[in-house]
């Protein structure tokens, strides 16, 4: 068994990210874990084994400022005609499964990734979606991953093409790059341009009435094989969530 990880490292970005982004990260050392011990019990540097405390870590961040998975809450409080699930409430089921990656970095970047678009992928992988597989979109965005353009750069997935793979079944899929929309700015100025509703956010809106999930910040999906593998996508259990950071892994049976 082979097991593939695609998620990024949490770490403080502070050098790169937008500040609405951002995430920290901060270390405490061994010597300042033998101050806590102190603090908290009274216990001496000559009363710890190697002289030294544990060591630990605070962080801080959104719950979509890392890998994860989106609930249906995040798109609109309703989804399919009823309150949208929290994080919390989404089926685990969801979250582990065969996976499909579909190699979309040939597609243009200057418009979102189309339905004709994943059913020519599909078609040269020889392969038809089932339901309860999890599809993985590889844009190559992940390249970007350190420096400003990630946030702003690649196609995403248009409203019609999302749409389109909750009609096959599809209740999970996952992106490599910042968002499974076009980048935003480009969204806003259009919807801004032309005073429509349907441009901005569009394919997260899908889950208005469509209920669905999906895993933003993918890295490494070049290693996975087209399909012939298993996603396990388990999201943090928060309260109310409208995502939870998830250590997202693919596993080979070889």
């Amino acid at each position: 068994m082979k097991i593939i990880d695609l998620s990024v490292t949490l770490e403080n970005d502070a050098a790169w990210a937008p500040r609405y982004a951002r995430n920290s990260v901060k270390h405490q050392s061994h010597a300042f874990g033998a101050w806590v011990v102190r603090w908290l019990f009274g216990v001496k540097k000559r009363h710890l084994h190697t002289g030294l405390g544990w060591a630990n870590d605070t962080i801080k961040l959104s719950t979509h400022g890392t890998t994860h998975v989106d609930a249906p809450w995040h798109y609109a409080p309703t989804s399919e005609g009823r309150p949208a699930r929290t994080i919390d409430e989404v089926p685990l089921a969801w979250c582990y499964g065969p996976g499909v990656r579909l190699d979309m970095r040939a597609c243009p970047v200057d418009r979102p990734i189309s339905t004709a678009d994943l059913e020519a992928a599909l078609a040269a992988v020889g392969h038809t979606l089932r339901p309860g597989e999890i599809v993985l979109i590889q844009t190559g965005n992940d390249r970007l991953l350190g420096s400003p353009q990630y946030f702003g750069q690649g196609p995403g997935v248009s409203a019609e093409a999302t749409r389109w793979l909750c009609d096959q079944g599809i209740k999970l899929m996952g992106i490599d790059a910042w968002g499974w929309d076009a980048p935003l700015r480009k969204q806003a100025a259009e919807a801004l341009a032309t005073d429509r509703n349907d441009v901005f956010w569009a394919a997260h809106y899908v889950g208005v009435d469509k209920e669905y999930c999906q895993i933003e910040r993918l890295t490494n999906l070049a290693a996975l094989p087209p399909h012939g593998f298993t996603i396990c996508a388990f999201p943090l259990k928060v309260k109310r969530g409208s995502a939870g950071p998830a250590r997202v892994v693919a596993i080979i049976n070889e």
